[in-house]
Order: C-alpha cells, then structure tokens, then sequence
C-alpha cells in the first residue's frame, strides 16, 4: 500500500451516534428472543441486566480507549500496544469472529422478514441479494455510507417507536409473572439466556473501528459512543418489557421475526400495520448488517496493515478511498457461514468472539494505565480501578455463559485462534 494512501476523515458524533445504534439494532428486531427459549421472563430478565450493566461499565472504558488510540484496528490496536503482537492478533481474531459472523445471521432474519411480507420470495435467497447488494453500497465511499447508515438508523428507530405505540393498547402488565424469590430462580438458565442478552448490544463498539475516519476522535466519539449506548438501554428494556405484556415468551423464543409475529396476533392477518412495521423493521436490519460490513472490512483493512493479514487487503480503491477488497473478502466469508449455520449458531459464535475482546480489551485497559500513565487522554473512565474491575468479572461471566451453551463450537473457536497464533509465532522466529 502507498504511504500516501489515507481514509477521508469526515465522520462527526451524529455519524457515529447512527453507526453504534445501527451495528445493533437489529438485536431489537430478533435475536434476543431466543433467550426465552431457555430461560423464564425474570430468569432472562436478570440476563438482560447482567448484560446491559456491563455494556455500560465496559463502554466507559473502551471509550477512553477509543479517544486515546484513535486507528481503526480498534481492540487490535490496543492490545497491540498494551499487549504486543500477538495479543494484537488474538484480539484481532475475535472482533473478526464477532464481525464476520453478526452478518450471515443478520442476513438471514432479513431474508425472514422479507418472506414474512411476501412469502413467494424465500427466506435464504433474499437474504443473500441483500448481503450483496450493501456489500456494493459500502463501496461507495465512507461519508456515503455514513449517512446511508445514519438514515436508515434513523427509520429503524422510528420502527421500534412505531411497534411500541401499537403495543400501548394491549400492554397487561398482569401477563408479566410475579418476581420469584431468589431460591426458586434456576440460575443455569440465567446463565444460558446470557448469549441472547448479548444480542441487544453485540457490535456497538464498532464505532472504533471508523475511528480513522472521526474528524475529531477526543470530542466526537466519548459524544457520539455514549449516546448510542444510552439509546440502546432504553430501546432493549421497553421493547424486552413490552413483548413480554402481550404475548406469551414461549411462542416468540424461537422466531426470526418476533416482533411482526406479534402485532400479527394483536391486528390480525388481514390488517395491514403488522406489514407496515415489518416493511419499517427491514430498515433495522439493513442498518446493523450495513454497519457491521463497514466495521468488519475496517479490521480486516486495519490488520492487514498491521501485517496479520495479506498485505492485498490493505488496499484502498482510487477516489473514494475505501478499502475494496476487505469488504468483499469480508462479505464472502459471511456469505459462506450463512450456507452452513443456523441464526441461533451464529449469534453464539459472534457472542463469543466477542466476549473474548472485551475481555483483552478491558486487560489491555488495566495495562495501558499502568504502563503509559502520562498518555494523552481526552477522556477517562471515572472510579478507577472499581469501574473497570467490575466490568472485568462481569465479563468473565457472560464469557463464561457463552462457552457453556456452546461448548464444541466455543472449541472450534478457541483451537482455530490457537492455531492461528502458533502460526504466527512460527513466522515472526523465520523472519
């Protein structure tokens, strides 16, 4: 790659506010349902709170991180220098699980959704056409992208508005069981739903990965990341709450498009706002499988040039400056695990890529305050080192749950990552 090659820097706190809610609010539209197939309404609800207090706690620290080391390898990069090299790569692996594999499974709820609305149209080769076709739109350049992902954040949004006020009438907080005492919780059920609270936030942290391309990353991302985190908790808790009021959690905990189910059941077939909210719900997905193609081809570009990937991937096409061929190398693979996996398969996958960043990252964190004390640091986490510290544990656990529902495949992903730094090891003692 040319010295001279450089992203555009043209993205503001609005920008980044619509990618770190659009990486994620598909998780509103499905996904997080699936925890009911494994746990009560309180037994998941307790999940969901797990979850959102670490997201929150994690979020102050990752913003500091963010606003510190402002490259677009994000975790990558800060484990690199906190770390090394191959603590750059490991972490680099993960967020490429996590990344690489949100897609197909975004994919193929909007290839879902699509056959809810018409169902001549199937549910797998929709998906695929859609995958492909915002591969090409992400090839246009990032401030086109930016504010295609900005707009439909912003019609996503108003989807989950839209879907709450049709609700409104028809909420009974009397279907929501009373609160069980603490020993008639089955724990291990909390435990596994963890993955599927996950899915609420899963991706947020994306907003790193542009971080190259933030006109100003000390002010812009500490605004516009904390805000997308504050939308996300309100959206998740009424959305959790409100299904919960209307409709029994069992008949929603295996679907692919809940959400249209439900105001089928409340309206009727014959009515046509369930179609209407679906036709809008489509924005949530393309917002989140959009973002996600953005921030995965981000990684893939950014550790390339970091020289853990094929130096070819780090290339920039001519005048929009994007780095062509990460998108469409990230885009095949998506496209190849969505033949192979199921959705529930893929967002455990992804959850657990994830964990292990947060993970590294929050490791990273601890060192880097230690190691570099006097870093420029335009904005720090407050209550250092409980903060941080509780974020630790609480991340050990929902690591932990992960693993536990997924144990093969949690296997597969830590032997492939062993194999993966061995690799690397072995080529750095030849050279």
């Amino acid at each position: 790659m040319k010295e001279d090659q450089k992203m555009h820097k043209v993205l503001h706190s609005v920008h980044l506010w619509g990618i770190a809610v659009g990486l994620v609010i598909s998780g509103d539209y499905f996904g997080w349902n699936f925890g009911w197939s494994k746990a009560s309404f309180w037994e998941f609800g307790f999940a969901v709170v797990i979850v959102a207090t670490f997201y929150v706690l994690f979020a102050l620290c990752f913003t500091e991180l963010a606003a510190s080391i402002p490259q677009s390898g994000g975790p990558s990069a800060y484990a690199k220098r906190a770390l090394g090299d191959l603590f750059g790569l490991i972490t680099g692996y993960l967020v490429l699980v996590e990344f690489l594999l949100a897609p197909p499974a975004i994919a193929s709820a909007l290839g879902g959704y699509i056959h809810f609305l018409f169902p001549i149209i199937p549910a797998f080769g929709a998906g695929i056409i859609m995958f492909c076709l915002l591969l090409l739109i992400n090839l246009t350049g990032i401030k086109q992208t930016a504010r295609f992902e900005l707009l439909v954040t912003l019609v996503a949004v108003f989807g989950l508005l839209l879907y709450l006020a049709f609700l409104t009438p028809h909420v009974s907080f009397e279907k929501i069981p009373n609160l069980p005492k603490v020993d008639s919780i089955v724990w291990s059920s909390v435990f596994l739903s963890i993955p599927f609270a996950i899915w609420f936030f899963l991706a947020v942290e994306g907003v790193a990965l542009a971080a190259e391309e933030v006109r100003n990353p000390s002010r812009d991302i500490p605004i516009g990341y904390t805000a997308g985190i504050f939308t996300l908790l309100c959206l998740a808790g009424l959305i959790f709450v409100f299904t919960a009021a209307v409709v029994d959690t069992k008949e929603i905990s295996e679907l692919d498009y809940p959400l249209s189910y439900v105001l089928q059941k409340l309206y009727g077939k014959d009515q046509v706002w369930p179609f209407v909210f679906t036709f809008i719900g489509l924005f949530g997905l393309v917002a989140s499988l959009f973002g996600i193609i953005l921030g995965n081809s981000r990684l893939i570009y950014a550790m390339a040039k970091e020289g853990y990937l094929p130096t070819y991937l780090s290339n920039l096409s001519k005048g929009s400056h994007v780095p062509q061929n990460a998108v469409l190398s990230g885009g095949v693979l998506g496209i190849f695990c969505m033949c192979f996996l199921d959705t529930a398969e893929l967002i455990t996958i992804s959850a657990l890529g994830a964990c292990g960043m947060y993970l590294l990252s929050l490791v990273s964190y601890f060192v880097l305050r230690k190691k570099e004390p006097s870093m420029a640091r335009p904005y720090k986490a407050p209550f250092y080192p409980v903060l941080p510290g509780l974020a630790l544990v609480l991340g050990i656990v929902a690591c932990g749950s992960v693993s536990v529902s997924e144990p093969y495949l949690a296997l597969g992903v830590v032997v492939f990552g062993f194999l993966l730094g061995v690799g690397y090891l072995w080529k750095q003692k030849r050279n």
